[in-house]
């Protein structure tokens, strides 16, 4: 079932700033769509919306074509799972994947079928008899999982439902959740600050920035090609660097080196260029200067100076030497309005 915004807005009264402005947006049947900023950015603000637990200034929520901006919570078709586990400490496992079905009065048969259902998705039937504080960190998350789709809503809603995990939890548990969720089939919207759960999980991503969507688009459309220097330097782990450059006949020239890359139709623009740290190269004839290398296994990470200022570079394990020859790739090059920060196409 698909769910849309559009025009929401969102004020709040202290120093009357909009957490969300003016934001539209459709989330397809059975997508999973991932909301991606910075603290601040407006993402749980537009979740809460859609979950019925905050009141837009104007603007509407339309599910399945049904408009439920008015509508509270219960009557929306949707589950949700939040940050923290909000599970109950006093009712076993079993209790707690059931406990919305409970409130719905479902009968006793279907309750037991549903629950078992959901427990076997999240790995969870060994589990029904015990209470939450003989479990994991990551099995508690899984049982809050497990309530929100025993209930088998329209729409499943996650605000930043791993932030809680340690890191290596959190990176096996996304992805048996990207398993769970593509077998389901439900619509799903999802919250995090964290780029690599964004790029990972969802089938497009939307990058927030001040209650405004900056881009909309599958990962890799958003990675390779972001539409402003905030989205570029916000995705990606390192994020993409930036030098300024004069474009000339088709070249690109910073400080006092000049070196293929620039639009062919360009002639003595100043231009923001972004790369990816990947996508540079250190085996040719631009000098560069290594001031750390930071081996992170199949990688080695490089900190370089060099015409342009400093350089992540990502290259081959096991490098050594304190100097480089850099290259550019032209294809993997991005240029960026200096004034503005937006992408020129």
């Amino acid at each position: 079932m698909n769910v849309t915004v559009k025009n929401l807005v969102k004020t709040y009264p202290s120093g009357n700033r909009r957490a969300t402005d003016d934001i539209s947006l459709t989330v397809e049947d059975g997508e999973f769509l991932v909301l991606v900023g910075p603290s601040g950015c407006g993402k749980t603000t537009l979740l809460r919306m859609v979950a019925g637990l905050e009141t837009p200034d104007s603007g509407t929520v339309t599910i399945g074509g049904r408009d439920v901006t008015a509508l509270p919570a219960r009557e929306r078709g949707l589950s949700m799972v939040f940050q923290s586990y909000a599970i109950f400490p006093h009712l076993k496992v079993r209790q707690n994947i059931g406990f919305g079905l409970t409130m719905r009065k479902v009968p006793r048969a279907e309750w037991d079928s549903r629950v078992r259902r959901a427990a076997e998705l999240l790995d969870l039937g060994d589990y029904l008899d015990r209470y939450p504080a003989q479990l994991s960190g990551g099995q508690r998350q899984r049982v809050a999982v497990a309530r929100a789709i025993a209930v088998d809503a329209d729409v499943l809603l996650m605000d930043e439902p791993l932030s809680n995990l340690d890191a290596l939890l959190r990176m096996q548990f996304r992805a048996e959740l990207k398993k769970i969720v593509a077998r389901l089939g439900t619509t799903t919207l999802y919250v995090t600050h964290d780029q690599a759960e964004a790029m990972s999980l969802g089938d497009r991503v939307a990058v927030l920035r001040d209650g405004r969507i900056d881009q909309l688009g599958t990962p890799m459309a958003v990675y390779s090609r972001p539409a402003s220097q905030f989205v570029g330097g916000f995705l990606g782990a390192p994020p993409m660097n930036f030098f300024p450059a004069t474009v000339s006949s088709g070249r690109l020239q910073v400080g006092d080196v000049s070196f293929p890359g620039g639009p062919s139709g360009w002639e003595d623009r100043k231009v923001l260029v972004g790369i990816r740290a990947e996508a540079i190269g250190v085996s040719a004839d631009i000098p560069g200067t290594v001031e750390v290398a930071e081996p992170t296994g199949a990688t080695t990470l490089l900190t370089v100076r060099w015409a342009g200022g400093e350089l992540k570079v990502q290259t081959a394990a096991g490098f050594e030497g304190s100097e480089v020859g850099l290259s550019f790739p032209p294809a993997a090059l991005r240029f960026f309005d200096p004034d503005t920060s937006l992408a020129l196409h």
